[in-house]
């Protein structure tokens, strides 16, 4: 999370004690406005416990939303969530149907978080670009042949996704000697 102003403050995780997940979740306010910024679990195979588990987690983030925010007032939820929405997110959908970043639980999941009150920024000004963030390393070839995924995403809740004028991937990051496979997805608002 970049951010021009230092936040008000900053805490971690879902909550106190074991399971809180302080590393998968950092929330932070800026000149009152709380960011969320989150590291979903990726889910390793649907037929494996970290999926349930992922599951589980998105269930758990949107009792997080109900216990710190509302969806009346300024927020935004973003991060790494190891979700593509919508066929349009992944490169050749049909061929993915059972990967845990794009199964159908693992998009519904995500969509009840998002239905918590948020709007997926990409897409209210892109909605009919395809545009990927992450590129797998162990792919050569992904990102030349852009065999990506947009599992990162930024959102807000109304008020502040009206505000939002630009929002962007920079792939220059990603074409970089020794790069990670996500590259920068960026907001711009006017507040």
């Amino acid at each position: 999370l970049f951010t021009r102003r230092e936040p008000d403050r900053v805490s971690y995780g879902l909550g106190k004690g074991p399971g809180g997940d302080g590393p998968r979740l950092l929330h932070a306010v800026v000149d009152g406005i709380p960011i969320v910024n989150t590291y979903i679990p990726q889910g390793f195979r649907i037929d494996h416990p970290k999926y349930q588990y992922k599951l589980a987690w998105f269930k758990r983030l949107r009792r997080y939303f109900s216990r710190h925010l509302s969806p009346d007032e300024p927020a935004i939820w973003c991060g790494d969530m190891n979700v593509a929405p919508e066929p349009r997110d992944v490169h050749h959908p049909e061929k993915h149907f059972t990967h845990v970043c794009f199964h159908y639980e693992a998009r519904r999941a995500y969509r009840h978080a998002v239905e918590w009150g948020f709007e997926d920024l990409f897409r209210r000004l892109h909605p009919d670009r395809q545009q990927f963030t992450f590129w797998d390393y162990r792919r050569p070839d992904a990102l030349k042949a852009n065999r990506g995924w947009r599992v990162d995403h930024i959102l807000a809740t109304g008020s502040l996704a009206r505000r939002c004028t630009a929002v962007e991937v920079d792939i220059k990051p990603r074409q970089g000697k020794t790069p990670s496979d996500h590259t920068v997805l960026w907001a711009e608002f006017s507040l």
